[in-house]
């Protein structure tokens, strides 16, 4: 693996594949994965932290466990239920992978703007919406699986790899098949890593061309209106122990102020209908601490 560095570009190359990356960037990189892991393991002291045991309500009701976390970006004060599922735990980040896979695949040309179609190869899958051509834009915000299985493969294991690292993405390690790590418990995250990558994607401060990363943030971005602009990418999954797992990873913005936030949770109903309750608590929670209605 060698880099060429010309003007304000740089290329690594991985294996026989030429990889831009803008140049300040990667100056910041080596530093970046450093503070990425101090900041993962600190940020989140008792001074910082307030712990609210009223929010267990929204998973009692919906007979779910999990883990609730919002981050008040301008006072770096967290609001927290379940910290130490929130600090300790990691589970397979399914769908919200879409975000890095979105990012790298625009980075190393697997996808060439968030306008690229990909054509549909005509299987039939579980959701209708899925059975078309997609482009980047459409297909996360379907989080039709099938696109982004296609893309991991373009990029190729060697260059995925390289990327989990320079971003030390939850475990890192691809063990499984290149388009079937991120959904098969091979690949963990921890929420508290997941809400750190959302901080630095909203703030352009990951080892990407910031063109790539509005790209997904406009991708990202469900609900803009005069009170707030909503943002977020769900996952969906099964556990080692076939519980139901849900995700949703992103931010509230209210008078240009943006918080942060991850919801984590896992159901042993397999008749539950998670994407319902997923939205349900988000919304019930954020409206609980005050959100959503302009006065934040």
């Amino acid at each position: 693996m060698t880099f060429a560095l010309l003007s304000k570009i740089s290329f690594l190359y991985a294996g026989d594949k030429m990889i831009a990356i803008p140049l300040p960037k990667l100056f910041l990189m080596r530093i970046f994965l450093c503070c990425f892991l101090i900041i993962s393991l600190f940020s989140c002291s008792p001074n910082n932290v307030k712990i609210d045991p009223s929010l267990k309500k929204f998973f009692d009701e919906n007979h779910v466990y999990g883990t609730f976390a919002v981050l008040n970006n301008g006072t770096d004060e967290f609001t927290i239920y379940n910290l130490k599922r929130y600090r300790d735990s990691s589970y397979l980040p399914a769908s919200t992978f879409k975000i890095v896979n979105s990012l790298i695949g625009l980075q190393t040309g697997a996808i060439t703007n968030d306008n690229m179609v990909i054509k549909w190869d005509g299987v039939k899958r579980w959701n209708n919406d899925w059975n078309q051509d997609l482009s980047m834009y459409k297909a996360f915000r379907l989080s039709a699986v099938w696109y982004y299985q296609e893309v991991a493969r373009r990029i190729g294991k060697d260059t995925m790899q390289y990327w989990l690292d320079s971003l030390s993405y939850g475990t890192k390690k691809i063990t499984t098949g290149i388009d079937s790590f991120w959904l098969d418990n091979s690949l963990k995250i921890s929420p508290d890593e997941q809400l750190g990558l959302v901080k630095r994607l909203y703030f352009n401060q990951l080892p990407f061309f910031d063109d790539y990363e509005n790209m997904v943030k406009r991708a990202m971005l469900f609900e803009d209106n005069a009170n707030y602009k909503l943002s977020y990418k769900t996952g969906w999954g099964q556990t080692e122990k076939g519980n139901q797992l849900a995700w949703i990873v992103g931010w509230i913005e209210e008078n240009k102020h943006p918080y942060f936030f991850v919801l984590n949770f896992e159901s042993s109903d397999p008749n539950a209908d998670i994407a319902a309750i997923r939205m349900n608590m988000l919304k019930g929670i954020l409206k609980k601490l005050g959100f959503m209605q302009g006065k934040m």
